[in-house]
């Protein structure tokens, strides 16, 4: 019987069943006909630790026989508030509120809505938002005025705001960016970036310097910084929040993936104290309205807060970094091969270019490159003729070596 289920950024007409995933352990994922397959993109970037850590398992499981769930709109629970103060305490200072709701997007969306809330409230009419070109913010319409424009939402073009454009600090442009930068921030309510790598917009790296200059301008010219860390957070990038290697602070900053090490949906929105003190007032029309019925799920932050005592109580950094060493040896090869280009890596993160001749996002190659390697039991998932590998924490060299084999392999037949 054919699914009734739409699976998303799927092109149903040109894609096989996908396979039924029935277990999932570390960075393993099984199928229900046995086949395991190498989790080397933390199932869109969300697990951290590896599949089922038993600590965080165990937190859902006990938060399960207690509450499950309760509206937070004049209501609070134990692990709402455990989470907000270790947020608070390991975030850049001084942010110093959260907000929850429950997706990359929705954070970025809150971030827009908390921007544009302090400007109103302030008395002072900017409403401009700027982006780096090739961004991408999410699938809701605010993160998608905001995200690069194309085939992705040239259908709901009617939908979506102008959002003012910045080229991205391409190496030896960097200038470019900057100018375009000091001449939009003077009226802008704030700028939206993706801090040190863009992620669905290419992996593309820029350094930290360029985000301390970026934040620099803002602050010269009063515009907010909101740092979408959604996919950098929580160690990705090589320290725990990707500002962090820049030295600065944002004064709004979006989390998600990571925040339960990928067990359940929940994300957050930090802010600084004006950002609060905007929305702070005894007329009722200065409100923050935002919500879901979801809103700081019992559940979720039970997971969250496990994982953030994992990060408390183990040395992740530890781990993170001889990570990042095993992905710079694994990677190594592929400098000196031919057949690619800009091979790349940040933190736990690599990329590289396989020359084909389509290398476009919608061309053939990126769902025949997924397959090829789905096939040798391996999950990547390439931007066209960019391949990624961004695994679980918990990965191993042999593992590493499994997935830079299938790379191999995939060259070897494509290009």
């Amino acid at each position: 019987m054919t699914s009734p289920v739409w699976h998303p950024f799927t092109q149903h007409a040109l894609m096989p069943p996908p396979p039924v995933i029935s277990r999932a352990e570390g960075a393993w994922l099984w199928t229900d006909k046995g086949d395991k397959i190498l989790d080397a993109i933390s199932s869109w970037w969300v697990i951290t630790h590896g599949h089922r850590h038993p600590a965080i398992m165990a937190a859902i499981k006990e938060q399960a026989d207690h509450l499950d769930q309760v509206m937070f709109a004049g209501f609070t629970h134990q692990a709402a508030e455990d989470v907000a103060h270790a947020l608070v305490k390991i975030a850049p200072k001084p942010l110093a509120h959260v907000f929850y709701s429950d997706s990359g997007s929705t954070a970025v969306e809150v971030a827009l809505k908390m921007a544009l809330g302090y400007w109103r409230n302030n008395g002072k009419p900017r409403r401009r938002i700027i982006a780096l070109e090739h961004a991408y913010h999410g699938d809701t319409i605010g993160t998608m005025s905001a995200g690069a424009r194309g085939v992705f939402n040239a259908a709901y073009e009617p939908l979506l705001f102008e959002a003012a454009r910045i080229p991205f600090p391409e190496s030896g442009r960097e200038d470019e960016t900057l100018k375009a930068l000091e001449a939009l921030a003077p009226d802008a309510a704030a700028l939206l970036v993706e801090p040190l790598i863009l992620g669905a917009g290419g992996m593309k790296i820029y350094p930290p310097e360029m985000l301390r200059q970026m934040k620099a301008i803002c602050e010269r010219h009063g515009a907010l910084f909101i740092a979408d860390e959604v996919m950098t957070g929580f160690g990705r990038t090589g320290t725990l929040f990707a500002c962090q290697q820049a030295g600065i602070t944002p004064d709004i900053m979006c989390i998600a993936k990571g925040l339960t090490g990928g067990a359940l949906p929940l994300a957050a929105t930090l802010c600084t104290a004006p950002i609060f003190d905007a929305h702070y007032s005894t007329d009722r029309a200065a409100t923050f309205f935002h919500s879901s019925s979801f809103t700081a799920n019992p559940l979720a932050l039970a997971a969250a807060r496990a994982n953030l005592k994992i990060w408390a109580s183990e040395d992740v950094a530890a781990r993170i970094t001889a990570l990042g060493a095993m992905q710079e040896k694994a990677l190594a090869p592929f400098l000196k091969d031919a057949r690619f280009e800009n091979v790349r890596r940040i933190g736990t993160i690599t990329a590289l270019e396989l020359k084909v001749p389509d290398p476009g996002y919608l061309a053939g190659r990126g769902p025949e490159l997924t397959a090829f390697l789905q096939a040798r039991g391996v999950l990547l998932r390439p931007l066209g003729n960019t391949i990624y590998v961004m695994p679980p924490y918990c990965v191993t060299a042999d593992e590493l070596a499994l997935i830079y084999g299938a790379i191999a392999a995939a060259a070897d037949h494509f290009a």
